[in-house]
């Protein structure tokens, strides 16, 4: 079942030519590439969304990152968003294209600049990647990103007991713990009474206690 929220976003599918679309990918692609190369998101990714595009991702069950229009993509989920992550690498390594639909999917990873005492990199584990809407003349419409949002959090910790983390992001965490809202997230509803976040709490206590 596709997620209402999306829906309300997408613009009634077109199809492109399959050659037009792959070349969009290969350009996309070698953007990534440059940014990776120069620590910086927004010069070589910016001119890649139409003036009304719409760039989001989801945050856990009750809230969710959105940015409406280039500027914003710009400011907030290329800018804002990836303070702090300049040094990181999200590398593709699967790419779906549906030229019928003019959509994309593109799976990547994303690997810190730091090692573990094993050698390896610290990277979020679990299914990562980009959903993209076509909009023609070498431009996405939207895009909708997803990540395993359980991995994202331990990984964070074992950065954050590393001793890895860059101020900006321990920034970012000290105001999400407070309760403020980041630029461009918004919450999807009501959040529950402290009443009902008890009763959940006691009632999941006792079903792991008892099974029932």
């Amino acid at each position: 079942m596709a997620d209402k929220r999306v829906a309300s976003i997408v613009p009634p599918n077109k199809s492109y030519p399959r050659e037009e679309l792959e070349e969009m990918v290969t350009r996309w692609l070698q953007a990534n590439v440059d940014c990776e190369k120069d620590g910086d998101w927004t010069k070589h990714l910016a001119p890649m969304y139409a003036e009304n595009a719409v760039y989001g991702w989801n945050i856990g069950p009750n809230e969710e990152f959105v940015a409406n229009g280039r500027q914003e993509i710009c400011d907030l989920a290329l800018g804002y968003q990836m303070k702090g992550f300049e040094e990181w690498e999200y590398p593709y390594h699967d790419i779906i294209i549906d030229e019928k639909r003019g959509t994309v999917i593109g799976f990547w990873k994303q690997v810190a600049p730091y090692k573990r005492k094993d050698g390896s990199f610290y990277e979020i584990a679990g299914i990562g990647g980009s959903w993209f809407e076509y909009g023609g003349n070498y431009q996405w419409a939207w895009q909708r990103d997803f990540f395993d949002l359980g991995n994202a959090k331990d990984c964070f910790f074992q950065l954050a007991g590393a001793g890895a983390l860059e101020p900006i992001v321990k920034e970012k965490i000290h105001r999400q713990a407070k309760g403020i809202l980041l630029p461009g997230h918004r919450k999807l509803r009501e959040e529950p009474s402290r009443y009902e976040k008890i009763r959940n709490s006691l009632a999941l206590v006792k079903i792991a206690l008892t099974g029932r």
